[in-house]
């Protein structure tokens, strides 16, 4: 499902418990909810105090998700994922595997080379001429039941400046980038298409919503 306003924090969140309860339940098809949030911050269950360094800068949000501080705004493309990992994975580690390979395949497509850094979730990219790692995507899952919620985040074309009020994901030795601070001038209706066809190679065969909003993951 795809939602072209800016969705308020606390409804996706509300959307996605409910989402999540139905699929335990047995009652709602498997879904990847594609998005973006006005400037925010979240806190996931291992954020530090001393990792928020500007707490007024824009609204703070304590979320269940693993994971520490990041932000969210217009830009970046959140994709909050619904998915039995139990029958698909069975093991929450090769879930979060397979979410990086999603990643690292969509980036591929627009010729950027997306890594795993040892020790830390998310995808990376070489910073040029200095041997250090720019994080362009942010990871972050809840399991309930065995279903997830929350997902990743990947900076298409955010204000990279946003980042300043937080030490993102609690790393202190590399920065944040984006496609467009790569270069690389991509829509989001562009990069929508290429991540769906990358996730279709990953997980299989996605169906339009039974509403105008877009795509629903198999079920």
């Amino acid at each position: 499902m795809v939602t072209r306003d800016l969705v308020p924090y606390e409804t996706a969140c509300a959307r996605m418990a409910q989402q999540a309860k139905d699929i335990a339940e047995g009652g709602a098809l498997e879904m990847v909810w594609l998005l973006e949030h006005p400037p925010l911050y979240t806190a996931g269950t291992s954020a530090k105090p001393e990792d928020l360094l500007a707490p007024s800068r824009f609204p703070v949000h304590r979320t269940g998700r693993g994971g520490q501080f990041t932000y969210h705004g217009p830009g970046q493309r959140v994709a909050y994922v619904m998915l039995d990992v139990r029958r698909r994975f069975g093991d929450v580690r090769a879930y979060v595997s397979a979410l990086e390979d999603w990643i690292i395949d969509t980036l591929a497509h627009f010729e950027v080379r997306g890594e795993r850094r040892p020790g830390q979730v998310g995808v990376w990219v070489g910073r040029p001429g200095t041997g250090g790692h720019d994080k362009i995507a942010a990871i972050g899952v809840r399991l309930s039941r065995w279903v997830s919620s929350h997902g990743v985040s990947i900076n298409v074309a955010p204000d990279l400046g946003h980042y300043a009020g937080i030490i993102p994901c609690g790393v202190r030795d590399a920065g944040v980038t984006s496609l467009a601070d790569l270069a690389r001038q991509v829509s989001m209706e562009e990069f929508d298409a290429v991540l769906r066809t990358a996730f279709e190679r990953r997980f299989g065969a996605t169906e339009d919503a039974p509403s105008s909003h877009g795509a629903l993951a198999p079920a």
